[in-house]
């Protein structure tokens, strides 16, 4: 079926469901509250699942143009002895093509390349969403791809659920030289990673119980092994990002509220289910609802009871599916922040290598 849509968020999520409903037939409007889309450099990980559903959406070859593979990774520990390999040639194996790394930049231009292919959907910036049902008014659907602390999850389906802190603190950036060495390692209470993202740069995430500036972030990982120390000094502390780690709690009991007026609502990526990053899979299952969501509306009959039941096979196929990752996340999240090193990582080199 087809018809009017408003999509709140411009972020992944956001703009591959414009894309998505666009390609679908839909006339489509994307309202964004900030004034321009964010660009900072952290480079996100995209499965193969996610590869092929940004290839049903029409932008995969943008993706792989600016895409490096991720391959040769280890989880280490401070002295830089491997305790085990990180699982990407097991998930090459079975789909028959890499895990792929991309710099937010990128992937953003790539999604809104797809969406100015269409020429007639408005991306609205510096729009905030007050009022939704002024918003819903005369559409047949509305997106909440708003974030964490999205306004139309709590319009639509109340406040029950929000943004929980875990209680630890990410940093995140980019060096200009490539590392030597690729994946994790992991300290007592706190944890570095290294990744490619093209040529001549890595991106390196840390996350550690609370260094508020850059001398203590680099305290935390001091004497640890080549080459994070010279990871850190190599990269301008202006352009770090430092956060508090959230995630979305209580997990919420549907993803839709299919009967909802004036215009029902469905919710994607963090909106949906905000999961803390240890398993690098933010972006990837914001991609997934994406077009989980798009395919059910495509297939719908018409009317308002077709759009419902459309919600309804969405979230029966991503519910369970983005909630058991957000769960994995957090679990894996308190595995690797533990104190107790031993135990930890004589279960990790236990895994198949």
């Amino acid at each position: 079926m087809t018809g009017t849509a408003t999509v709140v968020g411009a972020g992944i999520g956001g703009l591959a469901t414009a894309i998505g409903l666009r390609r679908a037939g839909w006339n489509v409007t994307v309202l964004e509250r900030r004034t321009e889309l964010e660009r900072y450099g952290a480079a996100f990980g995209v499965h193969p699942t996610a590869q092929s559903a940004l290839d049903r959406l029409g932008v995969g070859d943008a993706l792989r143009e600016h895409a490096v593979p991720y391959r040769d990774a280890h989880i280490r520990t401070p002295d830089g002895t491997p305790i085990a390999r990180l699982p990407l040639e097991r998930i090459e194996r079975k789909a028959g093509r890499p895990e792929l790394l991309i710099s937010r930049p990128y992937l953003l231009d790539a999604l809104l390349a797809g969406l100015d292919t269409f020429g007639d959907v408005p991306l609205k910036l510096g729009e905030r969403v007050t009022d939704l049902d002024a918003v819903a008014a005369g559409q047949d659907l509305v997106i909440g791809a708003d974030g964490i602390r999205s306004a139309v999850r709590t319009a639509r389906l109340g406040d029950r659920s929000g943004p929980r802190e875990v209680g630890t603190v990410a940093w995140i950036g980019i060096a200009d030289f490539e590392s030597p060495v690729h994946g994790e390692t992991w300290g007592s209470g706190r944890f570095f990673g290294l990744t490619p993202v093209e040529p001549g740069r890595t991106n390196w995430y840390a996350t550690v119980p609370g260094a508020t500036t850059a001398a203590e972030l680099r305290g935390f990982f001091a004497g640890w092994h080549d080459p994070i120390p010279r990871i850190l000094d190599a990269t301008d502390p202006a352009t770090w990002i430092r956060y508090e780690m959230r995630h979305l709690h209580p997990a919420l009991p549907s993803f839709v509220a299919p009967e909802a007026r004036p215009a029902p609502v469905a919710l994607v990526g963090d909106a949906a289910h905000a999961m803390t990053p240890n398993l690098g899979q933010g972006a990837c299952t914001a991609i997934l609802d994406a077009d989980a969501l798009t395919r059910a509306l495509a297939a719908a009959p018409p009317g308002r009871e077709g759009v419902a039941g459309a919600l309804r096979a969405y979230d029966r196929e991503r519910r369970r599916s983005a909630q058991r990752t957000a769960f994995a996340s957090r679990t894996l999240h308190r595995f690797m922040s533990t104190e107790r090193t031993r135990l930890r990582n004589a279960a990790v080199r236990l895994l198949p290598g």
